[in-house]
């Protein structure tokens, strides 16, 4: 899986298409990843001693990582990543410019 936290990504397919946002959390065993702003979902939470009135919270649910793509910073467009040793590290790059990410 090619995408990290922090990356900023489109959604290619899917209910949410065409928003882009930031990947909050990755899952590489289940190839899921957490983008804020996509799929989100109502959650109920029930009332406690704590906080003695409930609440409907919203709650951001993973996608697939197969329907999203990293946006190119250069281009401001979908791309795919490819990989590339700079200075001895191996670096991702974006297939479209060439840009390091």
């Amino acid at each position: 899986m090619n995408i990290v936290k922090g990356d900023k990504v489109i959604v290619i397919a899917g209910r949410d298409k065409g928003k882009v946002g930031v990947v909050q959390k990755v899952d590489p065993k289940s190839n899921r990843v957490v983008v804020e702003n996509v799929n989100v979902r109502k959650k109920h939470k029930k009332p406690t001693q704590q906080n003695t009135e409930g609440a409907i919270m919203d709650i951001y649910a993973p996608i697939d990582a197969s329907n999203v793509m990293i946006l190119d910073p250069k281009t401001k467009k979908p791309t795919r990543i490819g990989h590339k040793e700079v200075k001895g590290k191996k670096v991702r790059v974006t297939k479209a410019s060439g840009t390091v990410l």
